[in-house]
C-alpha cells in the first residue's frame, strides 16, 4: 500500500470517528440507535474505509452505495467516494465527489487535504495549495503538518523552491519528524550547497522510515559532494542491493549525479 493510501485512511477515519457533519434525516433516532440513518451511514464509511485500505474497490463502493443510501448528506462518505475514484483514477467521478463532500462540510480539514492531494496529482499543483491552507485553518485538525508537507512537495512541482522550503519548515516547526517534510528540505539544502544540513535531514528520515531508492540518492550525493567515499558507497550498495530496477541506480550506473 503505498504511504499515500495509509495517510489518507488515517485522516478519513479520524474524522469518522470523530465528528458529525450534519442532523441525521430521521431526528426521531437517538444517536447511535443502529436505525439511525446518520449512524448508518457511519457504519457503512467505516466498513468502505477498511476495504479501501486493503485494496478491495469493488466493495468500498458498495458500502458507500449503502452509506449514501442512508443519508445523503455524510460528507465523509462522499470524501472517501473521491479517494476510491481517484484510485482507481476514474478523476471525474472523484473531483465531483470531492465537490459535493466540501459543499456540505466546506471546513472539514481531511475532505480539503485529500481534495487538495488529488488536484495536485491531476496536474492543478497551484490550485492544490488552497485546499491544504484550508484544512491548516481549522483548529480541531489533528495533522497540519501533513498539510503543510503536501503543499511543499505541490509547489516544489511548480519549481518555487523558496515557497516550498517555507512549507516544509512549517510541517517540521509542527513535527520534527515530518518524514517526506525531512526529505524535501534536505534536497532543498542539497541544492543550496548546505550539504551538512541536508546530511542532518536525510539520515533523520532514513531512522524514522525504511530508506526509499529517492532518499538513499540524495544521502549518496551529500556523502560524495563532501568527499565521503566510504558512506557513499555504502549508500550505492544499498541501492544496488534493495533498489536495482530504479530509476535512481540507473542514474548512479551512468555516473549522472546532478
Amino acid at each position: 500500500m503505498s504511504a499515500w493510501r495509509i495517510a489518507a485512511i488515517a485522516l478519513l477515519l479520524a474524522g469518522c470517528a470523530g465528528r458529525d457533519t450534519g442532523p441525521s434525516a430521521d431526528i426521531g433516532t437517538m444517536a447511535g440507535d443502529p436505525g439511525d440513518p446518520r449512524n448508518r451511514a457511519r457504519v457503512h464509511t467505516d466498513l468502505a474505509a477498511g476495504y479501501y485500505e486493503r485494496g478491495s474497490m469493488g466493495i468500498a463502493l458498495e458500502e458507500l452505495r449503502q452509506a449514501t443510501a442512508a443519508d445523503a448528506s455524510y460528507a465523509p462518505a462522499h470524501g472517501l467516494y473521491g479517494l476510491v475514484y481517484m484510485e482507481l483514477r476514474e478523476n471525474g467521478q472523484a473531483q465531483d465527489s470531492f465537490e459535493r463532500a466540501l459543499r456540505i462540510a466546506p471546513n472539514d480539514p481531511d475532505i480539503n487535504h485529500n481534495y487538495g492531494w488529488f488536484l495536485c496529482q491531476t496536474g492543478r499543483e497551484k490550485e492544490s495549495v488552497r485546499y491544504f491552507m484550508q484544512a491548516v485553518k481549522n483548529p480541531l485538525y489533528a495533522v497540519p503538518w501533513r498539510s503543510y508537507s503536501a503543499a511543499g512537495l505541490c509547489t516544489l512541482r511548480l519549481n518555487n523552491a523558496k515557497e516550498a522550503e517555507d512549507y516544509f519548515q512549517r510541517a517540521l516547526k509542527l513535527d520534527p519528524d515530518e518524514p517526506a517534510a525531512l526529505l524535501k528540505l534536505g534536497e532543498i539544502r542539497y541544492r543550496q550547497g548546505s550539504n551538512e544540513e541536508a546530511r542532518k535531514l536525510v539520515a533523520r528520515h532514513n531512522k524514522l522510515v525504511s530508506p526509499t531508492a529517492e532518499s538513499l540518492w540524495l544521502a549518496l550525493r551529500i556523502e560524495r559532494h563532501l568527499g565521503q567515499r566510504v558512506a557513499e558507497q555504502s549508500y550505492a550498495n544499498q541501492l544496488r542491493r534493495r533498489f536495482p530496477g530504479s530509476s535512481e541506480y540507473q542514474s548512479l550506473q551512468r555516473g549522472q549525479y546532478d
